[in-house]
């Protein structure tokens, strides 16, 4: 099943993805699982395959295309490479980049937004903060204006990419307290000061780097401010709407892949003289993951091209991620079960697959504070 937005054009970007991620990716996935990364030169390798790019203007570097582009590159590459963990590690430009894209000056655009499309930077978005969680707007780094530059002390954490990053799109304080008093500022690693304190251990997406990040104080040039200063928290939000669109759409290809497999496993596994898909329960347990993975996608699918139009959605995107993540959730546990104590190893795919479906009710801002969103948006 594919979206209901996809065209011609959608379908040709499919089958490039699909063979490159299947070449690139798929015979190194469990190697690079367990190693905890994925080479660096994959960056370059995906750059110059015009990856990368994907839903990012030509005039800055990218390949064209819009988000539902994004949202279909990226299901292809979970589904042909079959490791969440590079797939989010190759792609955490994608909520790093979109603040620079829509406020950023053409001299920032130049220096970070084309070379890291072309591969030849690594990007990550550093807005939590250790004790902070999805709380924003009590953010406690702190830039200080000091004649041309910002001087940035503070920690974040959960900073997917951040052990390896080249720059980070931060959040940070250059005014009072709240949400008035927030800038976004891109801060390079080879500052002095910045350091990666830890490499966190994680219980899935293990081929993704995740860092907890130091700035003891950095001087940051002034001219790195993206945005108006203390104007950041807007931009914020509004690429929270985008993250949650892709973090619905990783779920809702997670849970095909996990589908498949289960599809696959029940027509092979023989148990009393036949295989298990002849058994009517496994027959049912199918049946639900395969009509909740259509409802994921049916809202997902929306979300998208509400978003591509430029509608301000942001309850929709919670209700999107929500239920793409319960749905995630499900079929994850059903393809575990459905094989058995197999799907209790680590050599079989849906292991894997139900540890790396646990971050989303918590990525990108958790399921509880989703329903807040709802909840205000509904007047209630």
């Amino acid at each position: 099943m594919t979206y209901l937005f996809e065209t011609e054009e959608h379908a040709a970007l499919r089958a490039q993805v699909r063979r490159w991620a299947q070449s690139e990716i798929a015979p190194h996935a469990d190697h690079w699982e367990e190693e905890e990364e994925f080479p660096v030169e994959l960056y370059r390798r995906a750059g110059a395959a015009g990856v990368l790019g994907t839903g990012y203007p030509e005039a800055v570097g990218g390949s064209g295309g819009d988000v539902t582009h994004v949202v279909v590159a990226a299901e292809e590459m979970i589904l042909a490479g079959r490791s969440v963990g590079t797939t989010v590690g190759l792609g955490s430009h994608g909520i790093a980049l979109p603040p620079i894209v829509h406020s950023g000056t053409d001299a920032q655009k130049e220096r970070f937004v084309a070379p890291t499309l072309r591969g030849e930077l690594i990007s990550a978005l550093a807005i939590t903060e250790p004790g902070g969680g999805s709380d924003v707007a009590s953010l406690r780094t702190r830039a200080a204006r000091d004649g041309d530059f910002y001087v940035v002390n503070g920690s974040k954490t959960f900073i997917t990419s951040g052990a390896r990053a080249d720059f980070v799109t931060a959040a940070v304080r250059t005014g009072g307290p709240g949400h008035g008093g927030v800038s976004l500022l891109i801060i390079e690693s080879r500052t002095p000061g910045f350091h990666v304190s830890k490499k966190l251990k994680k219980t899935g997406w293990w081929a993704s780097d995740t860092a907890e990040l130091t700035f003891e104080d950095c001087r940051v040039p002034a001219e790195n401010l993206v945005g108006i200063e203390n104007a950041g928290f807007i931009s914020i939000m509004m690429n929270f709407a985008q993250e949650r669109l892709l973090l619905a759409s990783q779920c809702v290809a997670i849970s095909e892949l996990a589908y498949r497999e289960s599809i696959r496993y029940a027509k092979e596994r023989v148990a009393f003289g036949k295989s298990i898909s002849g058994f009517q329960v496994i027959r049912h347990k199918l049946a639900d993951m395969a009509s909740r993975i259509a409802a994921a996608r049916a809202l997902t699918g929306e979300l998208a091209v509400r978003h591509a139009k430029g509608e301000q959605v942001p309850a929709l995107a919670a209700m999107a991620k929500n239920v793409a993540t319960d749905a995630c959730s499900f079929v994850c546990d059903q393809a575990v079960q459905i094989h058995g104590g197999m799907g209790y190893m680590r050599e079989v795919l849906v292991e894997r697959l139900y540890r790396d479906a646990r971050l989303y009710p918590i990525g990108g801002g958790t399921r509880e504070i989703m329903n807040e969103i709802i909840s205000k948006a509904e007047g209630y």
